[in-house]
């Protein structure tokens, strides 16, 4: 594969729901099994109510093995972390979360996937939702619908991560352990915020949006996604030395913009707005697990020079901050997401939580 195809291939995961589970797991893991739990009666953050909320999930594992928690990232789905830079580094005999030992349980989030989202057909008449909703309707699939009182470990990427600051917070005796990835537990702030608002307004005042009530994909939803990831993921290192002159650059993008969408605009509208009034830090001393948060140095969306995390988690009983090294071969925001930068330190740190 050329390096114009690699990086198209890499905005085009970014850009979508994420990589496909199509691609088989490393020899020896379980492969994943899919089910569905209907959440009754779901009581959405402003009151709305659903009859029904349909959750779709995929588990790796014997259910009688050690629950283990993992949440995708904003637009992506539980498929999404089956792909080989995550799954293969992770789930595999002797590795940090082998799947012959721990259940490992991957929900689609509120929203997305194939769990209830608005373009089941409400659209834009579909309650808004925040993180709390999502991570209501991610609790209440764990102990109702899977029946598990106590999680080992609550992990999550990105959107995922910040849900698991949240779970850190509001069911403090819930896990062992928490690592929270690719995010800080503060409010959306600087390019994280104001960036997800020009995409979001963007696709709100596009014309073919119509109030979300379209026939046919707006079809400048292609520009937008690709503009907002070259903007928040890929790394600066990274993205110079995959287009090292301006006609690789225009290769990259023409392969990229060439893609079909495969999305929904409703659907990923609500998604990145879903971040609007997220803020972890209120309960960070509520929590009681240990927690290992892991960052990149070249994450375009949670810098690290301004010391946040350093600051807060210095607030937890027992926090650990991993701060990667940026390089010619990270991702910037999408670093977290190739797990043999971290896998060692993970099982490292994991094996001396105690159970609890």
């Amino acid at each position: 594969m050329t390096l114009p195809d690699r990086l198209a291939s890499l905005l085009c995961a970014v850009l979508f729901t994420a990589l496909s589970a199509a691609s088989a797991l490393a020899a020896g893991t379980p492969e994943p099994r899919q089910g569905d739990w209907v959440a009754r009666d779901f009581r959405f953050q402003t009151g709305e109510v659903l009859p029904e909320v349909n959750l779709h999930y995929r588990t790796l594992g014997d259910p009688g093995g050690e629950p283990v928690l993992i949440l995708h990232g904003t637009a992506g789905s539980g498929a999404s972390l089956l792909n080989p830079d995550f799954a293969d580094q992770l789930f595999g005999p002797g590795q940090a979360l082998d799947a012959r030992r721990y259940f490992i349980i991957l929900p689609d989030a509120l929203g997305t996937g194939q769990s209830t989202k608005p373009s089941d057909g409400l659209r834009a008449k579909f309650p808004r939702y925040d993180y709390d909703d999502m991570v209501l309707a991610q609790y209440r699939l764990v102990t109702e619908g899977l029946g598990i009182k106590h999680l080992r470990l609550v992990m999550g990427n990105s959107m995922g991560g910040m849900q698991a600051w949240i779970w850190a917070g509001r069911y403090p005796g819930m896990m062992d352990a928490v690592v929270p990835m690719a995010c800080l537990p503060t409010a959306m702030s600087g390019r994280n915020w104001m960036l997800r608002r020009m995409l979001t307004q963007a696709i709100r005042t596009d014309p073919a949006w119509n109030q979300g009530d379209y026939s046919a994909q707006p079809p400048a939803m292609q520009r937008h996604l690709l503009v907002f990831n070259l903007a928040t993921a890929g790394g600066n290192q990274g993205l110079q030395a995959q287009a090292p002159t301006s006609e690789k650059g225009d290769q990259l993008i023409a392969k990229a913009l060439a893609q079909p969408f495969r999305g929904d605009a409703n659907d990923l509208l609500y998604q990145w707005e879903s971040s609007f009034d997220f803020d972890a830090s209120a309960g960070l001393d509520r929590i009681q697990a240990p927690v290992l948060a892991i960052n990149s140095s070249d994450d375009e969306r949670n810098p690290p020079e301004f010391g946040v995390m350093e600051r807060e988690i210095a607030r937890l009983k027992n926090g650990r901050y991993l701060l990667i090294p940026g390089g010619p071969d990270t991702r910037g925001h999408g670093t977290t997401g190739q797990a043999r930068l971290y896998q060692g330190a993970l099982a490292d740190w994991l094996a001396q939580v105690p159970r609890r």
